[in-house]
């Protein structure tokens, strides 16, 4: 017995140690671990769990610059720059002396695009230079930075020291040609990419720079010349690879392509090209089939799995698209992504209770994911819900800032709520290398155009086109040019943009605009119709020239042009909906209602066709069922300025009610305060209420224009009612001499004569 006691004790004691050992590890070894650990996460670009270890080094060994050079490495990767340069500062703090960190800071001002703060990088590169002259990022760093302080030559010099010491120096080589480039010295360029090549033969990413320097050029047997180079030298080289298979496609060699992308699909990095490119084929089974594949052998690959669900989602297979989700989460009740994709095919399906409810239980599993936050904003948007809508858009730039997209569209929305000055700041808010993307270059000149700001705008538009010659910024610059009355000029710039995007609406908007501007309205049916000609399958434009037509009052051409659109887009509500109008046009009422009727059985939000049913109503004098139809269009879209308007003067005129059409009324001149019609309509209201003085200010606008005589009568009679004998006079004589005809006429002779 006593031996046993003495045997559990020794053991004890043994173990005692092995765990005293284990928790009194030197801070040395315990720093050198977390290293170890970090960096091969890092290496797999798991920024995330190398954070954690670089923090826990820091920890060990809080006086080591290494752990907190290598934390600001992983910070980076994550994006998190505010984290990172701290993390870098806290390095040279410890080790002044410390290369690495003062490299990244000095990059990172580089990237900036802040004048000053390049002009700070520059500095200190050349100091970091001068300790370590042979530094090759520093020099290809110095290179960046002089160029983007428009120090070309100075550049060019850093290069040529660059690739003097390294000729296998790649990014000084890249970076060379693009100068070159710039100077329109192509064939500098190609005499730095092919050095590079010489200096480096075994180098595929040397031979695909030449290679992707020829495509530029659409030199294409040269292109494809080196890229097989940098393949054969490579196989795995999967950017070379990539390129020879969109250069294939692109030379109309579809089976060769075929044979690269089916190579690709063994990359990880490249796994869904080959189904993408068999889709875009029209070959839609046979994708389906490679992204099942794909899915089967890569069962935990959420990316795999979310591209099998688009493809099944494109082709409508929704049983497909539920068996999926269905494993995935009977492997894991808690897999996020697969409770959005349910929550996705809710709002597809306008089930927006069940979307809620879908979307509220993600936010339970991951509280701080951005993807959840900004389905719940289209969930609002689709509810017509547009303050929560912004609120949610808001929350998802909160928790990733580098949602460009997303800033954009919430300045968008900040622009539709008569924000502009909110929308700027949005904007403006971007990180500065954001800024610099032509995306937020052109959502800030449309904000300045909707402030009225055109001086900024045009700044804005030739920084862009200085850059580069893009749709958007030409669309910009032809609208910019006809509001300005510059009409030829637009119509230049505008066609530019459509020989290079036919289908672009916005664009064939200017262009039918510039003619009618200069008064030949059937010309730009058949400028705009040789453009349409060129995207005879894009249902959007078909229905754009179909309206264009009916503003020409071609009514079977415009019917033509609408089936069309149906045609290329069978499920587009938009190309019913113009249809319908087509029918009303045709004089077929009853057809265009039972169109109209089906559209809003199928989808109870559709607008668009609430508001040409409520038209036709009412010009059936059916004034009880318009109204009926525009309240149930605000239900949806309650910022609509149009059903607001006519909803509180169906109320004011055939129910008598105008305490309650005065907030719709109010509503609708905030929403479009230039409209002389909405303010009439607030005016007409605030007569039947007996405010005459305010009846006057808002009948005004109405009255003063050549349109509808009725609004002049109006007039006359608020000015009598206000005391203003004189200019009621003037005003009912003036549409007696448009007029006499109407029924406001009597009317209004009787008040103005009776004051």
């Amino acid at each position: 017995m006593t031996m046993k006691r003495t045997r559990i004790q020794l053991i004890l004691s043994v173990l005692l140690l092995v765990l005293a050992g284990g928790c009194h590890r030197s801070p040395q070894a315990r720093r050198d671990n977390y290293l170890a650990h970090g960096k091969e996460y890092l290496a797999k670009a798991d920024y995330s769990r190398a954070v954690v270890d670089f923090r826990n080094a820091a920890q060990a060994m809080p006086k080591d610059p290494e752990p907190y050079y290598q934390l600001g490495l992983g910070f980076l990767g994550l994006h998190d720059y505010h984290s990172a340069l701290a993390a870098f500062r806290k390095t040279l703090e410890l080790n002044p002396k410390h290369v690495g960190a003062q490299l990244k800071i000095a990059q990172m001002k580089v990237d900036s695009n802040s004048p000053g703060l390049v002009k700070e990088a520059e500095g200190q590169l050349n100091a970091i230079l001068s300790q370590n002259p042979a530094n090759a990022d520093a020099m290809d760093t110095l290179a960046v930075a002089q160029l983007r302080l428009s120090q070309g030559e100075n550049a060019v010099q850093t290069l040529d020291k660059a690739l003097a010491q390294t000729p296998g120096n790649l990014i000084a080589s890249l970076l060379l040609a693009r100068q070159k480039m710039a100077q329109d010295d192509s064939h500098g360029a190609e005499q730095v990419l092919k050095a590079a090549c010489t200096s480096v033969p075994g180098s595929a990413d040397a031979r695909r720079l030449l290679g992707e320097f020829y495509i530029s050029q659409k030199r294409f047997p040269d292109a494809e010349t080196q890229l097989r180079q940098a393949v054969a030298i490579d196989s795995r080289n999967g950017r070379a690879l990539f390129d020879l298979a969109r250069l294939e496609f692109t030379e109309g060699k579809k089976q060769d392509a075929e044979q690269s992308f089916k190579r690709l699909s063994t990359f990880d990095a490249y796994k869904p090209l080959y189904g993408t490119f068999l889709f875009s084929e029209g070959r839609r089974d046979d994708a389906i089939r490679e992204f099942e594949r794909l899915v089967r052998e890569n069962p935990d690959d959420r990316q795999l799995r979310a591209d099998l669900i688009i493809a099944y989602r494109s082709m409508n297979r929704t049983a497909d698209i539920d068996k999926v989700l269905d494993n995935a989460l009977r492997k894991n009740h808690r897999d996020a992504d697969a409770w959005l994709e349910r929550g996705q095919m809710a709002l597809d399906r306008k089930d927006y209770k069940g979307a809620e409810g879908v979307l509220n239980y993600v936010l339970r599993i991951e509280r701080n994911s951005f993807q959840v936050h900004y389905k719940l904003a289209k969930l609002h948007q689709a509810r017509g819900e547009l303050q929560s809508y912004r609120d949610q858009l808001s929350e998802t730039l909160r928790l990733n800032p580098a949602l460009a997209s997303v800033r954009i569209e919430l300045a968008q929305r900040l622009v539709a709520d008569k924000d502009p000055k909110a929308a700027l700041e949005v904007l403006d808010a971007a990180s500065e290398s954001q800024k610099d993307s032509e995306p937020i270059l052109v959502a800030r000149n449309w904000v300045l155009w909707s402030m009225g700001d055109m001086v900024q705008m045009r700044k804005g538009i030739d920084l862009g086109l200085s850059r580069q010659t893009s749709v958007d910024l030409l669309v910009q610059d032809a609208a910019w040019k006809l509001q300005a009355k510059h009409v030829e000029p637009a119509r230049t710039a505008v066609e530019k943009a459509l020989n290079a995007d036919p289908g672009n609406v916005q664009a064939l908007s200017i262009l039918a605009q510039s003619y009618e501007l200069d008064g030949k309205a059937p010309l730009a049916v058949q400028k705009v119709g040789e453009y349409v000609a060129k995207a005879p399958n894009s249902a959007p434009v078909q229905i754009f020239f179909g309206e264009l037509l009916l503003t020409q009052r071609q009514w079977s051409d415009a019917r033509a042009a609408f089936l069309k659109a149906k045609a290329a887009d069978p499920r587009s509500e938009d190309a019913e909906v113009s249809l319908a109008t087509a029918d009303a046009y045709d004089g077929k009422i009853a057809d265009a209602q039972k169109r109209l009727q089906a559209l809003i059985a199928a989808d109870g939000g559709n607008v668009k066709a609430r508001m040409i049913l409520a038209n036709l109503d009412q010009v059936k004098g059916d004034n009880d069922a318009a109204i009926e139809q525009y309240r149930k269009a605000l239900e949806s879209d309650p910022d609509n300025a149009r059903a607001l308007n006519n909803l509180a003067y169906l109320l004011t005129q055939y129910r008598n009610q105008p305490d309650e059409a005065l907030r719709y009324a109010q509503s609708a001149v905030e929403l479009a305060p230039n409209s002389p019609l909405y303010s009439g309509t607030l005016g007409w209201i605030f007569y039947r209420k007996a405010l005459y003085s305010e009846a006057v200010q808002y009948l005004k606008p109405a009255g003063s224009t050549n349109g509808d005589v009725v609004w002049k009568y109006r007039l006359a009679m608020a000015y009598a009612k206000a005391g203003k004998q004189a200019q009621g006079k003037a005003i009912l004589d003036e549409a007696l001499k448009q007029n006499p005809n109407v029924p406001e006429a009597a009317a209004a002779r009787q008040v103005v004569s009776a004051h």
